[in-house]
């Protein structure tokens, strides 16, 4: 393949699925500004390294696998600022019952480790299978089943703790 052609299917890519990786990158920060920043920062690093995508059958994964990477990245080196979540800024009083978020779950979510936190977002938010995250995170599948399980046990634990509180 022409690296013309690649350049082009990787700018068709990522203009196709902007709020798929916008979403991916709030996940992380909670943060309007700096998931934009994440994103930006994640198609410079793309274009730099496209010659790394091989097969373009993994274009998903590959994009998932440096978007992840720069917002974790990003978390690491800002861990001294404070963010103020866009949901405060925006506060509203929902008008029924199915607008109130669970909040405790994003919260129990967001105090898992990195990689586990990965591994939540990735197959409940964004609907990935677990053979797509392996690849996207270069793991075994059974590793990617053994880690998700023992998240999910973590967050139920966290969320039973909350209930009996």
């Amino acid at each position: 393949m022409i690296k013309s052609e690649k350049f082009q299917l990787v700018e068709n890519y990522i203009v196709e699925n902007q709020n798929a990786h916008y979403r991916l990158a709030y996940s992380y920060v909670k943060n309007k500004e700096s998931a934009l920043d994440i994103i930006q920062e994640s198609i410079m690093k793309a274009l730099k390294s496209i010659d790394s995508l091989e097969q373009i059958q993994y274009l998903k994964t590959w994009f998932y696998r440096i978007l992840i990477n720069t917002s974790i990245d990003f978390i690491h080196k800002d861990k001294r600022m404070v963010v103020v979540e866009d949901e405060i800024l925006d506060f509203h009083l929902p008008s029924n019952e199915m607008e109130i978020p669970d909040i405790d779950l994003y919260e129990a979510i967001d105090h898992l480790a990195p990689k586990q936190k990965t591994l939540i977002i990735l197959r409940f938010f964004e609907d990935m299978k677990i053979e797509d995250i392996a690849i996207t995170l270069g793991e075994n599948p059974n590793t990617i089943k053994t880690r998700l399980y023992a998240a999910l046990r973590k967050l139920r634990s966290t969320m039973e703790e909350k209930v009996k509180a």
